[in-house]
């Protein structure tokens, strides 16, 4: 009990929060630093979104006899689609995706990891996790790494549903240009770079997927008026009757995002202690559906 008060306390707190947001940043450019230097450089692999684009001007400016800083191209490509997407997206997520890539930058210019594999198939394998993992942070706390990030979110919180698979089909395309100049070896090697760093993503960011929550209980007015003071969702009664009690029980059905799940049973908890909760995941959702702006995350 003591462990949920102490988050709920973090929840409502909002500089707790922004302390929490800004370290997972912090973390995020040092992780994404470490990954292009340790993993991305040595194996002469390619990463993804606008960072995979100024990695491969600076490859073409070095076949050129000439020299474009990856970190430069960095600020170069993003700070346009930040400032495009500063009030359509939100402006605390664009003020974190632009640290998160004002800091990465930074720290390509200044820091110097040294690589730690001479394995290619490895450093393709524990990079793209990685890279991933990078990503993942930024999302997590409401920010990204910028670039195709921006975009993700932005149609994303349209239409209500993760992209980002046509995200991974974008930096193939990148990754095309990267063969016909520099090799399809790596290449190849660099869109299963890529691939795993979009499952990781996937696998560890749920923000846009759904879940439907089955709660059966006795008090279905009590427990329907207590959730629709504390959450923007329908709630569905539906009478039934419990067979090993013998007696009349009600369903109160909702569909929430994953990342409210834990609340909303706690809510209902705190309704009804003889509750009984059941949670499964929704495919597909039609209809109106409340969606929290990334900046009340």
């Amino acid at each position: 009990m003591v462990s949920l008060q102490w988050f709920q306390h973090i929840k409502k707190n909002k500089r707790i929060r922004i302390i929490l947001s800004l370290i997972m940043i912090v973390c995020s450019s040092l992780l994404q630093t470490y990954v292009i230097q340790s993993f991305i450089n040595p194996a002469n692999l390619l990463s993804a979104g606008f960072t995979g684009v100024a990695i491969l001007l600076d490859r073409i400016a070095q076949l050129c006899g000439g020299y474009f800083p990856t970190s430069i191209g960095i600020l170069i490509l993003n700070i346009p689609v930040a400032l495009a997407c500063y009030r359509s997206v939100g402006k605390r997520f664009t003020l974190y995706s632009s640290l998160q890539f004002c800091l990465t930058s930074f720290l390509l210019g200044t820091v110097h990891f040294n690589p730690i594999l001479d394995d290619v198939i490895l450093n393709v394998a524990f990079g793209g996790f990685l890279h991933g993992m990078a990503i993942t942070l930024a999302l997590k706390a409401n920010g990204s790494t910028g670039g195709t990030d921006f975009i993700s979110l932005y149609v994303s919180n349209k239409i209500h549903k993760s992209i980002w698979n046509e995200i991974f089909l974008f930096n193939v395309f990148i990754l095309v240009i990267f063969g016909a100049i520099f090799g399809w070896e790596y290449a190849g090697y660099s869109i299963v770079f890529q691939f795993i760093s979009t499952r990781t993503i996937s696998t560890f960011h749920h923000r846009y997927e759904q879940v439907t929550i089955e709660a059966t209980t006795q008090h279905p007015e009590q427990v329907s008026d207590y959730y629709l003071e504390h959450f923007r969702h329908g709630m569905t009664v539906i009478e039934g009757y419990g067979a090993y009690m013998h007696k009349r029980v009600y369903i109160c059905k909702t569909v929430v995002s994953s990342y409210e799940v834990h609340d909303v049973v706690m809510c209902l908890q705190t309704a009804d202690p003889a509750i009984i909760i059941n949670t499964y995941r929704t495919s597909n959702f039609y209809g109106r559906f409340y969606q929290k702006p990334i900046d009340d995350m």
